[in-house]
């Protein structure tokens, strides 16, 4: 996608169909039973959908785990998967064009011309399904990928082609083609329920989750990524991550204007990433869903090889890694970027907060993720920094989050907002103004480690945010609990001065303003309330004393007195 400040693209997604390789009548009726609408079962909970053949696609995948890394593994599954989309894709573009008088079905142009990628004969998934108890099914595998990227120049090189190497079990490799050929993942049908999308970010969480700590940094969990693009509503324009991992805040940003009427070239995608394989990784996750994104030619470091060096973005949605150290702060000391002060190179929060400012439009805003030390921190000059970003009245909305929302690690988290121009616009005059959220009540635990936003949380905090930004509408009109202007609310939310700011040292934590949540008063007397404590903590107390003599005599029985109390 060319550098240019158009709002509008053609998807250059050379697009996705299937061989529908027919699923036995015990798996399509296993599939079909299993789907779960997203308007089912509790409206409070996470919409997510199951599809019924994720677990046994898992099985297959973790039968490899004893045989390679993790790291390595996701990929083998994740290319695999890609594989089976494109080819899918093409089977059924390819069934269309055989049944039409005088079409050719190995005409490449038809292929082109619909926007769905162009698969040679070697590469079609019926060829790997017939070979894939062969000893060679990892070269058959290598080899497709090859012609694939040879013969599709916006795939050049990004699908993995490792598949050979000795170190992978290849009767396990074989039964995972299997399994994936009795999915239908590219055809219409799936495509119109996002099938593929779902397995992929089922796909990608559980790969977070298995390789725990330190492995999944390319895996934002989707419920922060839709509160992300909720808060700052990326309509239209230029929207950046210049730290994009696996592509899902461009995927949730796509999804956001798609549910409110617009178009999906309505947005302008711009990413970087640093590690080669997961670059290669968005590439393929947008490749799926048809997003045209301008990732840079290759992978490359945000502070050492900008690839968008003159980008001036709209909307900015970033997870950087937290409190990065040893990031190379002295090959870059006098970096223009650094407007706020040089950032320490023991910690690169501060570098990524004004990377994100160097690269916003003058309306912009950006919304990003990061540890929750960023909001408080003053060594090693963090600071100052700090309080010059909040002096340059930069900061619209500070968001602490509940823990336990990502796979990867326990460190506690936040969410900042940043924009160029507080002044008003479509949105009120909030100059010298933040908002603060206090969210750590929120969330629903899905399992005995992990917990999630759900859509009533994220409408919750979205929906407070809009309210304290916009014009304030006369009462009764406009959304959430029946009133239509921003109220303070004790232990939730809070719409503090830039002064009282200052006066707290500029430490942005929202629990030093939102205060402790107001307890409702029940209407007792406290004369009353305090006889009726009382008396009962007596009857507790005499219940205690019972309980201990009861205790010593069954010792005493047994040969174990206690010593008297003196």
């Amino acid at each position: 996608m060319p550098k240019n400040s158009s709002h509008k693209r053609q998807s250059s997604r050379q697009s996705v169909p299937a061989p529908r390789t027919s699923p036995s009548a015990t798996n399509k009726k296993a599939i079909k039973n299993n789907v779960t609408s997203e308007s089912d079962g509790n409206r409070n909970a996470p919409k997510t959908t199951t599809l019924g053949f994720e677990t046994t696609l898992w099985a297959a995948a973790d039968k490899l785990r004893g045989h390679m890394d993790s790291a390595e593994y996701k990929h083998v599954v994740l290319g695999l998967i890609f594989l089976k989309y494109i080819s899918d894709s093409f089977q059924e573009q390819f069934n269309a064009l055989r049944a039409e008088p005088n079409a050719d079905p190995e005409d490449r142009d038809e292929y082109t011309a619909k926007n769905v990628f162009w698969v040679p004969k070697s590469a079609r998934w019926p060829v790997l399904q017939a070979a894939a108890r062969q000893t060679d099914i990892g070269r058959l595998i290598d080899d497709a990928m090859i012609a694939i990227e040879k013969e599709n120049i916006s795939l050049k090189g990004v699908l993995p082609k490792d598949y050979a190497r000795p170190a992978l079990d290849k009767a396990r490799l074989g039964e995972l083609i299997d399994l994936l050929s009795n999915i239908g993942l590219g055809d219409a049908e799936s495509r119109s329920k996002d099938l593929l999308g779902r397995v992929y970010e089922y796909f990608l969480g559980r790969f977070a989750s298995a390789e725990g700590k330190g492995g999944g940094e390319f895996y934002t969990p989707a419920c922060i990524v839709k509160l992300l693009t909720e808060m700052i509503e990326p309509y239209q324009g230029r929207i950046f991550d210049p730290c994009c991992g696996s592509g899902g805040m461009f995927v949730q940003s796509e999804k956001f204007v798609l549910a409110h009427g617009g178009r999906i070239g309505d947005i302008a995608v711009y990413g970087q990433e640093s590690n080669p394989t997961t670059w290669r990784l968005a590439k393929m996750n947008l490749a799926i869903r048809g997003i045209d994104a301008n990732l840079g030619p290759h992978h490359a470091d945000s502070f050492h090889q900008d690839v968008h060096k003159d980008l001036k973005a709209d909307f900015i949605l970033a997870n950087p890694p937290f409190n990065m150290s040893d990031w190379g702060a002295d090959r870059v000391k006098s970096d223009p970027r650094w407007k706020f002060g040089p950032p320490p190179n023991g910690n690169a929060n501060y570098a990524w907060i004004q990377h994100f400012i160097h690269h916003l439009a003058p309306g912009g805003i950006a919304g990003f993720v990061l540890a929750n030390g960023s909001m408080s921190s003053n060594s090693s000059g963090e600071g100052e920094i700090r309080q010059a970003i909040i002096e340059a009245d930069l900061v619209d909305c500070m968001i602490a989050l509940p823990g336990q929302l990502f796979y990867t690690t326990q460190i506690p988290v936040c969410l900042w907002f940043i924009t160029r121009d507080k002044s008003g616009g479509k949105f009120r005059d909030r100059r010298n103004e933040i908002l603060f959220l206090d969210a750590r009540k929120l969330g629903t635990m899905t399992d005995r480690t992990h917990l999630e936003l759900t859509n009533d949380d994220i409408a919750k905090i979205a929906g407070t945010y809009h309210a304290w930004r916009r014009n304030p509408l006369p009462m009764g009109e406009g959304t959430g609990e029946g009133v239509a202007e921003y109220r303070d609310i004790a232990g939730f939310c809070k719409s503090a001065k830039k002064a009282e700011v200052a006066s707290h040292g500029y430490i942005l934590t929202p629990g030093r303003y939102v205060g402790a949540a107001d307890i409702a008063d029940d209407g007792e007397p406290f004369e009353e309330k305090m006889k009726r404590l009382t008396a009962t903590l007596s009857q507790q107390f005499a219940e205690s004393a019972k309980l201990e003599n009861e205790i010593r005599k069954n010792l005493a029985s047994l040969g174990f007195p206690l010593e008297e109390k003196s």
